[in-house]
């Protein structure tokens, strides 16, 4: 029996997930993603190619928003999944404490140091190791400390009297010198091989320079010596690359039956600003016999100016007057990802990362069928 071929309206309509008052509809379980019984579905190269597209945004160094279009969910979740747990990056991992006097417990402090995002020289940092941890291994012994692995950083810093302060001054950041102490206080200290890579504006350093660590007061002081590891967000969160990395599916409104005047005007307000836009009826849709604008020349009827920036929130569906003539919906293949970076890394670059830790896992699994089937 030869396979089925879906006509174009068919495989549209199964792209898009519809959205009801109550429920949700249109979401086919099938054996495989994209498979339909009774339909060829065997892998081509080239028709990926086809129907695969990428279209970016917003691409600004440390947010950018694009789209994967032609993907699988299990694909794209797959790659927020790596953006958030998988990519190696640099944070502090062991704090020496050679003198705390201040008010905050050595512990807190240390917790505190290890969640300021760090930042310096990309090359520097895809140049050194990453010692991955293997389960159940947190009590073997630390590995050697090396220019390879290891970044030393130092925090001493000590709070003092400012004499040249006025005497009705009451706030401490001038009545002290270094009463806050904060991030810009870390000063990288680089040791063999790191002098290459991490000189001028590529040095270890924090992301943001004014994230608050401590507050001091004169004769309290703080000196401690940190080293920085490098690190997944599958170990701990501090070494996650994003500060946020998600996607939602790109919305999809159908207006079926006209509608016009007030009514316009009442739909527009059903949804975020920019998604509907209001235009008069032109003389000729007014006279087209069954286009449901006739008699309404010059009037204002609802049109879809931007489903992109739609939220979905069903909105319209409350209201009698719309029963009937909208149709809300997601297209399933359709992924808006919003990708935020920490800083280390820039966000378009981070993605990148994901597409060849992906490569490396598929890689692997390849290798370990090739040895079953040995």
């Amino acid at each position: 029996m030869a396979p089925l071929v879906p006509s174009q309206e068919e495989l549209q309509r199964r792209r898009i997930i519809g959205v009801n008052a109550e429920t949700v509809t249109n979401i086919p379980s099938t054996d495989f993603p994209g498979h339909w019984p009774g339909e060829s579905h065997g892998w081509a190269l080239d028709q990926f190619k086809n129907d695969f597209k990428v279209e970016y945004h917003r691409n600004d160094p440390y947010e950018a928003s694009f789209s994967l279009i032609g993907l699988d969910a299990a694909v794209a979740n797959a790659f927020r999944r790596i953006l958030m747990a998988e990519i190696p990056t640099l944070a502090i991992e062991t704090v020496y404490v050679h003198n705390n006097t201040s008010v905050i417990q050595d512990e807190v402090l240390a917790q505190r140091l290890g969640l300021i995002p760090l930042k310096g020289s990309v090359e520097g940092i895809n140049w050194m190791q990453w010692e991955q941890k293997a389960p159940g291994d947190e009590g073997s012994a630390a590995p050697e400390l090396t220019d390879f692995n290891t970044v030393v950083m130092q925090l001493d810093i000590e709070c003092t009297q400012n004499p040249d302060v006025a005497d009705d001054e009451t706030d401490p950041r001038k009545l002290y010198n270094n009463a806050h102490v904060y991030s810009k206080h870390l000063t990288f200290t680089p040791v063999g091989r790191q002098e290459q890579f991490f000189v001028g504006d590529g040095a270890i350093r924090a992301v943001q320079p004014d994230i608050l660590i401590a507050k001091m007061r004169p004769g309290q002081k703080i000196e401690m010596e940190l080293h920085c590891v490098k690190g997944i967000g599958a170990d701990h969160a501090k070494f996650s690359p994003v500060a946020t990395a998600s996607y939602r599916l790109l919305p999809d409104i159908q207006i079926l039956r006209p509608i016009i005047g007030e009514d316009a005007k009442k739909f527009a307000k059903c949804f975020p600003k920019g998604v509907i836009g209001l235009e008069p009826v032109t003389s000729e849709e007014a006279s087209r016999a069954g286009s449901g604008y006739e008699g309404h020349a010059g009037e204002q009827k609802a049109v879809v100016k931007d489903a992109f920036n739609d939220t979905v929130s069903r909105e319209c569906l409350r209201h009698e007057e719309f029963q009937g003539k909208v149709k809300l919906g997601r297209v399933r293949d359709h992924f808006i990802f919003n990708v935020e970076s920490s800083g280390q890394f820039e966000s378009d670059t981070l993605f990148l990362e994901s597409v060849k830790v992906l490569k490396l896992k598929c890689a692997r699994w390849k290798r370990g069928l090739n040895d079953l089937m040995a």
